[in-house]
């Protein structure tokens, strides 16, 4: 029998999503890509959620989640505001536009091509997650843009996944280290790679990190130039 080959599960198609749950100043939003219809009749979505995020125990004490389906052009920065800070920290909607749905949670308008409300009518235990089942009590079309899928933020916005996503896995992060990075973010893991620089911040391929500008931030989390370790 042939061992098992876990980067057959890279090729599950996914996307990206902001999940929020709460009501009035007690939100929170997190990134997630497992996100999937269940039924058309009702119309119901299922979405996994890490227990230890802010947002699970959220959707736990209201049963209740919105999720905004990300466009192509969602920037690292926004990305990772929402995928690698702590809601128990840090306030994620700041600068941020958002509105608040039919069930009370705010759902975020920036960079969103759709989005969808529902109300929790099943939980099911999946081990370091939930998979919350919900019916779907209010959606909207927003935009014809494309949404950003999972593949694309990997291979062409080089994103990388945090340690709390279903889909996150040691060997991957050993991989890049290995093969593609130079510099890491002690705060979000994030590599720079002189050999393709920072394209979205205006940085050209085969840039040294000792030479970036002092005002460079890390593209995931906004961490500064001290903030980062080289790594091997």
């Amino acid at each position: 029998m042939p061992s098992l080959d876990s980067k057959a599960l890279h090729k599950i198609s996914y996307g990206l999503y902001v999940v929020t749950s709460g009501k009035e100043n007690k939100c929170n939003g997190q990134i997630a890509n497992t996100l999937f219809q269940i039924t058309s009749q009702p119309e119901t979505i299922a979405v996994s959620i890490n227990k230890n995020n802010y947002t699970h125990s959220l959707i736990k004490a209201t049963n209740l989640f919105a999720v905004s389906v990300l466009s192509k052009d969602a920037p690292l920065k926004f990305i990772g505001s929402f995928g690698f800070r702590c809601g128990r920290d840090a306030d994620k909607f700041e600068g941020i536009k958002f509105k608040i749905g039919k069930t009370g949670t705010r759902i975020v308008l920036d960079y969103t091509i759709a989005y969808l409300e529902a109300e929790v009518i099943k939980e099911v235990d999946a081990g370091t997650h939930t998979l919350f089942i919900g019916k779907i009590v209010d959606a909207q079309v927003l935009s014809e843009d494309d949404p950003i899928t999972y593949a694309f933020y990997h291979e062409i916005k080089r994103g990388i996944t945090p340690r709390s996503a279903p889909t996150y896995s040691t060997s991957e992060r050993q991989e890049e280290r290995r093969n593609m990075m130079k510099y890491r973010c002690k705060i979000c893991g994030y590599i720079y790679d002189p050999e393709k620089g920072d394209t979205g911040s205006g940085i050209e391929p085969r840039v040294p990190f000792e030479q970036l500008p002092e005002t460079w931030i890390c593209p995931i989390c906004g961490a500064t130039k001290d903030n980062f370790e080289k790594t091997h």
